[in-house]
């Protein structure tokens, strides 16, 4: 069995002291409390400050928790929220479109999938929470990249894989995609990531109005588009109505 690393180990016990009873502690307070050497508190408590996570006062020199950690909480809060606010709603949508339906957040240059409701059928299928997807190809990645310009940028630095024939690899065309997609409000993925699987995804706004993640259906080609090949219009529509009620969920009031 692996042995944990006693470096992060203190480094959490400090962090949890510094959350709890006074707001701003002393080294020497610090290292009594956690029965270390000053100097090794101190290295520590120099590492933390170094990333954000602790801060020093000038006048004092006591420590106290940082900014990163702030937002480090408000992401998590804010995905914990969002997951919250969509259960209803994208339970909703796969009951009344018959497809899967993935909610997905922006997360290290690809898409994170955050909450996953199955087909409504008797189908073996897997859970995919957790799971990344490609922002370049995915209806998911196409509307965060669309509608997040941090997504923009990310979608940029990485290498547009070619997936199958009908992936968009090229720059130039993959920004006027992501123009027509602001243009339409929602984006699709027709066979561009897996062979035989269409997805049409809308963007969910915070009260911020800014965007905090995508939610889609998923389905087999078959069902998701028409026989002219084109997306199902009541699919669409669906998935739009989806993302609004949960943007309104979260204060972004009507889109």
């Amino acid at each position: 069995m692996a042995k944990n690393i006693q470096s992060l180990e203190r480094a959490a016990a400090m962090l949890r002291l510094l959350a709890g009873g006074e707001r701003r502690l002393g080294l020497s307070d610090i290292a009594s409390s956690l029965g270390l050497a000053k100097g090794t508190a101190h290295g520590i408590l120099r590492t933390l400050q170094a990333e954000g996570f602790v801060e020093q006062e000038a006048a004092s020199g006591r420590y106290q928790l940082g900014a990163e950690l702030l937002r480090l909480g408000n992401s998590y809060l804010d995905v914990h929220e969002l997951r919250a606010r969509a259960l209803v709603w994208t339970d909703d949508l796969a009951r009344s479109s018959g497809e899967s339906v993935h909610l997905g957040v922006l997360h290290q240059q690809g898409v994170l999938i955050v909450h996953h409701v199955f087909r409504p059928d008797d189908s073996r299928q897997v859970l995919e929470v957790g799971a990344m997807q490609p922002l370049h190809s995915t209806a998911l990645g196409k509307i965060l990249s669309a509608y997040d310009p941090v997504a923009h940028s990310e979608v940029l630095e990485v290498p547009r894989e070619g997936f199958t024939p009908r992936t968009v690899t090229d720059l130039t065309e993959f920004e006027a995609l992501l123009d027509l997609t602001r243009a339409k409000g929602w984006a699709s993925d027709v066979e561009e990531t897996w062979e035989g699987v269409a997805s049409v995804a809308a963007p969910i706004h915070d009260r911020r109005r800014m965007p905090v993640g995508a939610v889609a259906i998923t389905g087999a080609v078959e069902r998701v588009c028409g026989d002219s090949g084109e997306l199902r219009s009541e699919l669409v529509a669906a998935v739009r109505d989806c993302a609004r009620a949960v943007s309104r969920d979260l204060g972004a009031g009507r889109f």
